[in-house]
Formats: structure tokens, sequence, C-alpha cells
């Protein structure tokens, strides 16, 4: 699973209640006009657009919308909350923003740093993130109630159930409701499972792999105790990444090769590949 995260560093977050189809807010009880401008404005951006809702029942509520800008980098690792009373006003922030950093944000917008969770349950997507998913993001809501919500496609549907831990970007895949209590318990402390880890948000897939590897070999859980410092360039399937730590920095060496023909996702074809990254080595970098 390792190294499958997207590579966006920062997502829009858009609440939006009721179903999903299969391209989200755009195929939702939304306009499909102002949906696509938001999607479109977005993507201009550089932001992720992931529409959410409450767990459970999936009834319009019809009373506004959430939305928070999540800026997984590291340093500013953060998701800054507003609401709107319609999707028109966030369309109407959107396009009067000079340039969507942090200073567009509306003057009521909160910071929050602590764990929020995020489970793909986009059925439409692909049934087995509905099937998966739905129970988990149930459980997770019983453990961490208000801190909890559903998504749409985060990638990987082949590692169903899905879940993106912010502000920090982890990716977990293959999340099972009796898992959820470990794993929540390890967020909690601010630490990474890396049995269940699938990558970071914002980050290459080399990297992502090599970060993993320093993680484990070096036995610092801590989320954050190490920061990948340069990637580089791939010679013959193979690149070298500089890793810092507490104890200086390590060279962690990736290979890449090609999976075996599988189903990559639980509703698509049986004989699709795909990339795969494999950490070979690690030593000192001094």
């Amino acid at each position: 699973m390792i190294g499958t995260a997207p590579p966006s560093p920062r997502l829009l977050l858009v609440e939006q209640p009721g179903p999903w189809g299969r391209e989200g807010l755009r195929e939702s009880h939304a306009d499909p006009a102002v949906a696509f401008r938001i999607d479109h404005l977005a993507a201009a951006a550089g932001l992720r657009l992931q529409a959410i809702r409450s767990p459970g029942r999936h009834a319009d509520d019809g009373g506004g919308h959430r939305v928070a800008v999540a800026d997984v980098r590291s340093g500013v690792a953060r998701t800054t909350w507003w609401s709107v009373d319609s999707l028109d006003t966030l369309v109407g922030q959107l396009e009067s923003a000079d340039s969507l950093d942090d200073g567009w944000l509306p003057d009521d917008a909160v910071v929050d740093t602590d764990p929020l969770l995020l489970v793909c349950t986009h059925g439409r997507h692909d049934a087995c993130c509905a099937l998966r998913g739905r129970p988990l993001a149930v459980m997770l809501h019983r453990l961490l109630p208000g801190r909890v919500w559903e998504t749409t496609h985060v990638g990987g549907d082949r590692f169903a159930a899905n879940l993106l831990a912010l502000p920090t970007g982890a990716l977990y895949g293959r999340v099972t409701p009796d898992a959820a209590p470990g794993l929540v318990d390890r967020i909690l402390r601010g630490e990474v499972s890396l049995e269940l880890l699938r990558g970071w948000f914002g980050m290459s897939p080399i990297a992502q792999t090599a970060l993993a590897h320093a993680h484990r070999e070096l036995s610092l859980p801590t989320s954050g105790a190490l920061v990948v410092r340069r990637v580089s360039r791939v010679v013959d399937d193979r690149a070298d990444v500089t890793v810092s730590g507490p104890d200086g920095d390590v060279a962690v060496g990736v290979v890449m090769s090609w999976s075996a023909p599988d189903r990559l996702t639980c509703m698509g074809p049986a004989s699709a590949r795909a990339r795969v990254y494999r950490a070979v080595s690690l030593s000192s970098a001094g």
C-alpha cells in the first residue's frame, strides 16, 4: 500500500449532505453549475476538492454548509473552518480572492490543529468504499464524536476502507472497525500507525515510501519527527531520499517496479497493473 497517497498538499472540504454521484459534489443535490464552478476554482488554485458529510443518514438538512481548507504541509499543518449559507456564497468568496493562499480566508475562519478523520464512503465511485467505509465512519464517530466526516474519493479504492487523518495528511488503508480504536489511540498520541499506512498527502510516492521506512527502521513513531529534505533524480528505477531526524540525516534508497496484473479497484478490470515502491536501504547521510 505504501506510496499511494495523492500528492495534493491542500484540500478544500465542502459539506454537502445527501447522496453523491460518481463525480462527488458535481453529482449531488447541489446546483451542478455551482458545484462545477467550485471544483474549477479549487483545481486552478491547487486545492483538491472533497465533499464531506456527517456519518450516518444522508438526508439533506438545508442548514448551510461548513467549509474548510486543510493544509498538510510540514510546519503549517492545520484545518481552517468557516460556514456559508449557500454554495453560491462560497463561489463568491473563491472568485473574489486575489489568490487562494491563506490571505483569502474569511475573517471569521477558525484554525483547527486537532485530529480530524475523513473516511471515504463514496459508493458511487466504487461500491467497496461504501460497504467498508460506512461501518468504519460510524465506529469512529462513536470514538471521536464531532471529529469524523464521510468524504468523497481519496484514491485507492482497493484499499477500502480508507481513512485520511488531518492535519498531518496521513492516509490509512484497509482499516476495519475492529482496528479503529487502536488507530485512533495512535493518532491522538501524535503517532503514525505504520501497519495500516498508505502514505501522506502532499508528497511524491518515493518520498512517502522513504519516510515510512525511516519511521520504521529508526523506531520513531511520532508524527513529524522525520522530514523529507531531498529526493534525487530517478535512475534505473531507483532514487535516494534524504530524511532528517533528531539524530541527523539518513539516506533511504527506494526502488520502483510494476505489480502483477490484478484488480486495482473493486469494480475495475482484473488485469491492471500499478507502480510499486519499496525501500531497500537506510544509511547515515553524513
